[in-house]
């Protein structure tokens, strides 16, 4: 199975401008006050309105000119808050410039601590720091500047209340991000077309964590007619999702997860579980990235379910 020190190497790598091709940004509305950019890396939400721009997650480092520019496009006002929904580096890689290229929200409307301009705040679970301090290798302006424990935080960010809770899933740093008025999930990697969840158990995750975390954005899913429209999710990787997707990604992995788990209650080793292929009628679509194959997810699953 991969394993997370290639990850944490590739996110050093990435926050210091290492690696990476250019690729083609496009944004598109999403619904109320966001947006959606992609192309910077994982997928970028942002929130646009008289309050500025807030945006969850920031692309990879090399891609952080190119996303500046995207997100002024939307409108003039300060980027405020950066989001990150976890510590992966298409996700969390263009924290130190956007983050020089905004103007903090505070008290007073004060943008300047100490004769320094202090910029836009990074907000992430106090998982997350810890996890980029220990690195040692990731500059201090790319960490997270305001940190939270408790299970969800919430701002009034353009017109509309923005719950951020903590969803330790895929590992313990994250979280999703709901704009209430606008019917928008932003879920990080907890939700990707793109490939399996990447479940780092060395760090809390597990599938279990992952399940609990897609129940929990379909009760908070509303669909509209016929299933279609209604709450739109931003996946961390991939198009715009309604609930009818979300639902189809976790009865997949349900389905899975049951398979593997029966295969192993009856004794079977992660070799003959492997062998019995429970992905392969998934692996077409959710199974060719060779950094996270179908065998490496069933090794992730099987691990998972204990004993």
């Amino acid at each position: 199975m991969r394993t997370v020190q290639r990850v944490l190497a590739t996110l050093v790598l990435s926050v210091l401008g290492v690696d990476a091709a250019h690729a083609e940004l496009r944004t598109t509305h999403v619904s109320g006050n966001v947006y959606l950019i992609t192309g910077a890396g994982g997928n970028v939400a942002v929130s646009v309105g008289t309050s500025g721009v807030m945006i969850v997650d920031s692309g990879s480092a090399e891609m952080s000119g190119e996303l500046l520019t995207e997100i002024r496009k939307l409108g003039n006002g300060a980027l405020r808050y950066i989001i990150n929904t976890n510590v992966d580096p298409e996700h969390m890689g263009g924290n130190a410039p956007l983050r020089a290229a905004g103007a903090t929200f505070t008290g007073g409307n004060a943008t300047v601590v100490g004769g320094v301009d202090v910029g836009a705040a990074i907000v992430a679970h106090e998982t997350a720091l810890l996890r980029l301090a220990n690195l040692g290798s990731v500059p201090v302006a790319a960490q997270p500047t305001e940190t939270f424990y408790v299970p969800k935080v919430d701002f009034f960010f353009n017109g509309e209340p923005v719950e951020v809770m903590y969803k330790p899933a895929v590992d313990d740093t994250n979280i999703v991000v709901h704009f209430r008025r606008s019917d928008v999930l932003a879920t990080g990697d907890l939700f990707r077309l793109d490939g399996y969840p990447v479940i780092d158990l060395k760090n809390g995750g597990s599938i279990q964590g992952v399940l609990d975390a897609l129940n929990a954005f379909v009760d908070l899913a509303v669909s509209d007619t016929l299933s279609e429209g209604g709450t739109m999710l931003i996946p961390g990787h991939g198009r715009i999702c309604d609930e009818a997707d979300l639902v189809r990604y976790r009865d997949m992995l349900t389905i899975i997860r049951d398979r593997i788990a029966a295969l192993k209650e009856r004794g079977r080793t992660l070799a003959q579980v492997k062998a019995a292929k429970p992905t392969l009628d998934y692996d077409s679509r959710f199974g060719r990235n060779p950094e996270w194959t179908g065998d490496d997810f069933i090794e992730a699953v099987y691990a998972s379910l204990g004993s």
